[in-house]
């Protein structure tokens, strides 16, 4: 019986050793090495690359690719022309000995030019309600449609711009915490922040529809549209793209400067190619190119705040700039903040 187990060991360990030789981790044989050891990159950039070879293993082919995409290699440099920015995984696929593996390394690829810096002139002061907590904003021909948050505040109305004269209105269940909204093909799509669900209504009779849940993106804060799909916002450097028709999540691009990643887009409007976002708790918007996610501009809006009517509760965290709405015949955009008792109507310029 001794006999029996100790060659049963010695079976066992042998194939375990094999399974061992002939199945390395391909981490431990090779390694992606870029120049200057660098982990960020530029749009456009062009850089030396090389595989470092840790056990000497004889290298028959190397292609590289990232997210997928194939990228050629040019004088032992690769260019970083790329449609999107952001996160991206760096591949490497090495065939050796008749192996093929695949060798991946993390890296951001970044904008190639700095943010513009923008500033506005103010052409219109309007009342809004000091109880609106805005978390969204939206035009549709020329009536104002508002969501506001916080749990038991939360509503979705539509209203008179010019007076704050209110047409309808839905009050959200208390449960729900209300955020940013959309209006595409009739239909108002409005998001909450943590509940992980979205409703739809009626643009003409204000009846609710449908609800939606969330996939992938992690909370809801604004949502905006370029009229075939949906983009939405959740608190992170992503901004996703939702198909309108089956509210499913088909993509993002990740907001970036030539310096870094950035993840505090909140309410959202689309114009021209551009998403234009409030940044979360600041006083100004960022332009943000939405096919590449490169952050294009910035406009500063801290005067606006020092034309408001400070309560007794005024606070800082609460009392923020958030909401923009563009009104496409009078191209000029409308901004406010959460509690505020005034909405500009402002053109914006570069500094």
């Amino acid at each position: 019986m001794k006999i029996i187990n100790y060659f049963c060991i010695v079976l066992i360990t042998s194939l375990f050793t094999a399974c061992g030789s002939g199945n390395q981790k391909a981490s431990s044989l090779f390694e992606i090495s870029l120049e200057k050891n660098v982990n960020q990159v530029q749009l456009n950039q062009e850089i030396g690359i090389s595989i470092k070879n840790k056990k000497e293993k004889e290298i028959e082919n190397v292609v590289y690719s990232i997210d997928g995409t194939p990228i050629p290699l040019n004088n032992d440099k690769i260019k970083f022309d790329l449609p999107t920015l952001g996160n991206k995984v760096l591949t490497a696929k090495i065939t050796f000995d008749g192996e093929t593996v695949d060798i991946n390394k993390n890296l951001k690829v970044l904008s190639d030019k700095a943010p513009e810096i923008y500033t506005y002139t103010i052409i219109n002061e309007y009342p809004h309600d000091t109880k609106s907590y805005t978390q969204g904003l939206e035009f549709h021909n020329d009536t104002l449609y508002e969501s506001t948050g916080k749990k038991g505040q939360s509503i979705l109305r539509k209203l008179d711009f010019k007076s704050g004269k209110v047409f309808e209105q839905i009050d959200l269940d208390e449960t729900y915490f209300g955020e940013g909204i959309t209006i595409l093909n009739d239909k108002i799509f409005q998001l909450t922040w943590q509940s992980g669900l979205g409703f739809i209504y009626d643009l003409n009779t204000f009846e609710k529809l449908d609800n939606f849940q969330y996939g992938k993106s992690r909370e809801g804060w604004g949502l905006t549209n370029d009229g075939s799909k949906i983009f939405k916002s959740d608190g992170t450097e992503k901004i996703w793209f939702i198909n309108p028709d089956t509210m499913t999540e088909e993509g993002y691009i990740e907001t970036v400067t030539n310096s870094s990643i950035f993840n505090s887009a909140n309410e959202l409007e689309y114009v021209d190619g551009k998403i234009y976002a409030n940044v979360y708790q600041k006083p100004s918007v960022m332009i943000i190119d939405s096919k590449t996610g490169a952050i294009e501009g910035v406009i500063n809006f801290s005067g606006l705040s020092d034309m408001i009517t400070k309560t007794e509760n005024w606070d800082k965290t609460n009392y923020v700039l958030n909401g923009i709405a563009y009104h496409p015949k009078r191209k000029t955009f409308f901004v406010t903040g959460k509690f505020w008792d005034k909405m500009f109507e402002v053109q914006i310029e570069k500094k």
